[in-house]
C-alpha cells in the first residue's frame, strides 16, 4: 500500500500545474496580467506583463502549504515488549504556502513578488524598480 501511495505521488509530481496571475496596482484601477507554473517541485517559470513590458524569472517555495508527518503510537506488554502502529498525517498550514518571485525585463528593471498560495488559490503584493506596489490574484489556470 505504501508503494501505491508513493508511486501516485511520483506520478503527480511529474504533473506541471499552471496558474493565473491578475495584477492591480494601488495607483490605478487596471489590470495586468501574467502566468506561473509549478513543476512540483516547489518552484517553476513566472511572467508578468505590465504596460507591454514582459517581466520574467522564478519563483521559490519558502513555506509550503501542507506538510507531512509519521505519527506512532504503541503498546507494551512487559520490559521492552509490544507492538507499535504508525501513518502518515498531513497537516495543512493555515496561512497557505509562501513563495519569493524574483522577475526581470529585457531592460534590467526588476519586480518582486511575495506570494501566497493553498488550495489551488491565493494572493501575494509584487514590487517594481519604482517604489510601485501590486497586489495579485492567484487562480487555477489551464490542465495540462
Amino acid at each position: 500500500m505504501r508503494l501505491a501511495a508513493l508511486a501516485a505521488a511520483l506520478a503527480l509530481a511529474g504533473c506541471a500545474t499552471s496558474y493565473q496571475l491578475s495584477l492591480m496596482p494601488r495607483d490605478r484601477g487596471v489590470i495586468y496580467t501574467g502566468t506561473a507554473e509549478d513543476n512540483g517541485s516547489g518552484e517553476g517559470p513566472i511572467a508578468v506583463t505590465i504596460e507591454g513590458k514582459t517581466y520574467s524569472g522564478t519563483w521559490v517555495q519558502a513555506t509550503p502549504d501542507r506538510t507531512n508527518a509519521y505519527v506512532t503510537g504503541g503498546i507494551g506488554f512487559g520490559w521492552r515488549r509490544g507492538a507499535s502502529l504508525g501513518t502518515i498525517v498531513t497537516m495543512d498550514n493555515p496561512q497557505g504556502g509562501e513563495a519569493k518571485a524574483l522577475l526581470s525585463a529585457p531592460d534590467g528593471s526588476g519586480l518582486r513578488c511575495d506570494l501566497r498560495n493553498g488550495a489551488g488559490r491565493g494572493d501575494g503584493v509584487c514590487r517594481d524598480d519604482q517604489g510601485r506596489t501590486y497586489d495579485v490574484q492567484i487562480r487555477p489556470g489551464p490542465r495540462h
